[in-house]
């Protein structure tokens, strides 16, 4: 089965891909712009780690290789901490919201 065949696949797929632009973004736009903590080393090279493990398990996924369970396991595990260190800055309520869903559909195709 093609992977963009399988709803579940591409559910995950998409959540990786919108976590990836979201963090990206976020970190490019508000948190550079806000400066202090949003740009603390820590919490920026964790955003940068999880849009690209994001962008990486979507691309797993769309080449239709088994490996994509370790690179969703890995990415579920980034964003739910991507996604807490976020909890603690103001402003970050669409990168919390967009890696929780990643973390939920990441963790489905890992089992």
């Amino acid at each position: 089965m093609h992977p963009h065949k399988d709803p579940q696949m591409q559910a995950c797929i998409e959540a990786c891909l919108k976590c990836h632009a979201t963090c990206l973004g976020m970190a490019m736009t508000h948190c550079l712009e806000t400066g202090g903590e949003h740009v603390a080393p820590p919490h920026f090279r964790l955003m940068m780690a999880c849009a690209e493990i994001c962008r990486t398990s979507a691309a797993f996924m769309l080449m239709g290789t088994e490996h994509h369970r370790q690179t969703c396991r890995l990415c579920a595990e980034i964003c739910e901490e991507c996604a807490r260190d976020c909890e603690r800055l103001e402003g970050m309520e669409d990168c919390v919201a967009a890696c929780r869903k990643c973390a939920e559909e990441c963790r489905r195709m890992a089992a």
